[in-house]
């Protein structure tokens, strides 16, 4: 039995892995991220495929940035595939330029907030101004939901502030750096298990290497439904 809280980030290399990955997967899964590494191997072409073809649900991880004119066509060519969710950085000009070329589609705008990669020194890296992760996080997400998105991107660490602010009454919270007990981090630093997550007020939780490389993919997915029913994913009163 699937639960669309749980987004199976297919970074597979093109259409072909994907499709397999999705026979394997089968109905313990219904909903699915399609990202950047994927859009040179047919990522839309797969996107289209599993949504009309399969009725799955698909998370459009593009992560546009750019000029607002740019942005709002990006997002209404991207619009009319009749897709799920979209991602673009949170500046409010990407937020209010996205939210215009969504139009009145049912396609949700989730603005990213900091990557679930970087940490304070990779920020430091970027000349981004000085200050707590947890606290720019918060501030862009706020900045972003005012701005019209209707979603933020966000690590779990952050989720439960997130859901606290007035700005996110009504908004989706969507959390990757997801990882089952016991799986390997690999390139994601700001992780929590799939019921904190939950706990913490994310309404979808992103998994990928942990399910796609398992040796049985449709049951890890199972094993994180299963995880996001138990006690331990209760929502915490915020």
């Amino acid at each position: 039995m699937s639960d669309d809280r749980l987004i199976v980030a297919m970074d597979v290399p093109n259409v072909i892995a994907g499709m397999e990955l999705a026979e394997k997967l089968g109905d313990s899964v219904s909903f699915y991220k399609i990202g950047l590494g994927m859009l040179t191997g047919g990522g839309l072409a797969l996107a289209n495929e599993l949504k009309q073809e399969h009725g799955k649900r698909i998370f459009l991880d593009m992560k546009f940035f750019d000029i607002g004119a740019t942005v709002e066509a990006a997002v209404r060519g991207v619009a009319q595939f009749d897709l799920d969710f979209l991602t673009v950085h949170g500046d409010p000009h990407v937020v209010r330029a996205a939210r215009e070329g969504a139009g009145g589609s049912d396609m949700k705008i989730l603005a990213v907030t900091i990557l679930t990669s970087l940490d304070r020194q990779d920020l430091d890296a970027s000349c981004v101004k000085p200050g707590d992760v947890t606290d720019l996080v918060q501030e862009r997400a706020g900045i972003a939901l005012s701005n019209g998105a209707d979603g933020v991107i966000a690590s779990p660490h952050e989720a439960a502030l997130i859901r606290a602010l007035p700005e996110a009454e009504g908004k989706l919270i969507v959390t990757p750096g997801v990882r089952p007990v016991g799986a390997a981090l690999g390139d994601q630093k700001r992780v929590m298990t799939p019921a904190q997550a939950i706990a913490n007020g994310a309404d979808h939780v992103v998994v990928g290497r942990p399910i796609w490389q398992a040796e049985s993919p449709a049951q890890a997915a199972q094993d994180i439904v299963a995880e996001m029913n138990s006690p331990q994913a209760l929502r915490k009163n915020i």
